[in-house]
């Protein structure tokens, strides 16, 4: 139960935000998933709903969550929150509905069981204690048992599914960084990239004490995917495509599985991130996002239809970006030298 925010905004986005936090400080990435929700139950938020198709990776709340620390401490923040526009300004923001913190760990260092946990919401800051998401319904009620039920029933809380994984989905996921928060159904193609990296950086590099620049499209965009998501999402749905019609045997052949995704990224990614006729990425504008969504479909169907992008790259229908040397580049000290700078 989230409470309604006031009658002066227009809620653009209901979504969770998620972390590795140890109690003083962010120890990864922050990742987003968006709720969804229904107009006869706007105080509740639902995630990974049912539809039609494959369900994009904004949507999925099936996380993963890899960690290398070895805090006691360790746990998982959560901060739901809202985007919204000002009705009489147009002034856009963002605004917290509550955070709530689940450690990994109990007293005695052992990971705490794989199950579901109902998590009531806290107000304020997680450096704040005590205050409360909806003062209107206190966990500090006063009165009957039957009184104190109620109230702590309408509390705002949030349910966290633990789960187990499998071999297959651990097998994946020891490939991925040491410490990474993601969505699971976009794992396998991080991996792909983890692989593509390493060979490039360490078996086909004329030498190991180069820093130069790299010429690798895949390399140097890849990362844009992960602002993108429905990029992501249409590189899932070509490669899952792809995959189908692969023999088993193939399967198998991790080098030619690489291949054939070097050629899916080509063909659907990197036509798309250049294509004039898809609109900027902006968050939480739906307009936008109605758009973007629209070209990327018609984009895969022309390449199912022509078997490939090539006749939509040499169509005069095809606008794109003039090409820029950056599309190319790989920079791998490029986080080092920006510090430097």
């Amino acid at each position: 139960m989230i409470p309604l925010p006031g009658t002066s905004i227009q809620v653009l986005s209901r979504h969770v935000r998620l972390c590795l936090f140890d109690g003083s400080k962010v120890l990864s990435n922050i990742h987003t998933v968006r709720a969804t929700w229904q107009s006869k139950k706007p105080k509740t938020w639902a995630f990974s709903p049912q539809v039609t198709g494959i369900l994009p990776c904004l949507l999925d709340g099936d996380c993963f969550i890899r960690s290398n620390s070895s805090s006691l401490d360790l746990g998982i923040l959560f901060e739901l929150g809202i985007s919204y526009i000002r009705n009489s300004t147009g002034e856009r923001g963002e605004l917290s509905c509550g955070w709530v913190f689940l450690k990994l760990f109990d007293a005695s260092g052992v990971p705490i069981p794989a199950k579901t946990y109902e998590l009531f919401l806290n107000g304020g800051t997680p450096y704040e204690k005590g205050v409360e998401v909806d003062p209107s319904v206190s966990r500090r009620a006063q009165g009957s048992v039957f009184h104190q039920m109620m109230s702590m029933r309408r509390q705002p809380q949030l349910l966290v599914k633990l789960r187990s994984l499998n071999r297959r989905s651990r097998n994946i996921l020891s490939l991925l960084p040491e410490t990474l928060i993601g969505s699971v159904c976009s794992s396998h193609l991080l991996v792909f990239y983890r692989q593509i990296l390493g060979d490039v950086l360490l078996r086909d590099r004329a030498s190991l004490q180069s820093a130069d620049f790299i010429s690798h499209p895949v390399l140097a965009t890849f990362p844009k995917l992960w602002e993108q998501t429905d990029v992501m999402d249409a590189l899932r749905s070509a490669w899952a495509e792809k995959e189908s019609t692969l023999k088993r045997s193939e399967k198998r052949d991790k080098e030619l599985l690489k291949a054939k995704f070097l050629l899916v990224y080509h063909d659907c990614v990197l036509p798309l991130l250049h294509s004039v006729l898809l609109p900027p990425f902006r968050w939480a504008e739906e307009e936008t996002e109605d758009a973007r969504w629209k070209v990327i479909a018609d984009f895969l169907k022309q390449n199912k239809e022509n078997q490939g992008a090539l006749k939509a790259l040499l169509s005069p229908e095809g606008l794109h970006e003039p090409f820029d040397l950056s599309e190319q580049t790989y920079d791998f000290l490029g986080e080092i030298r920006k510090n430097l700078a």
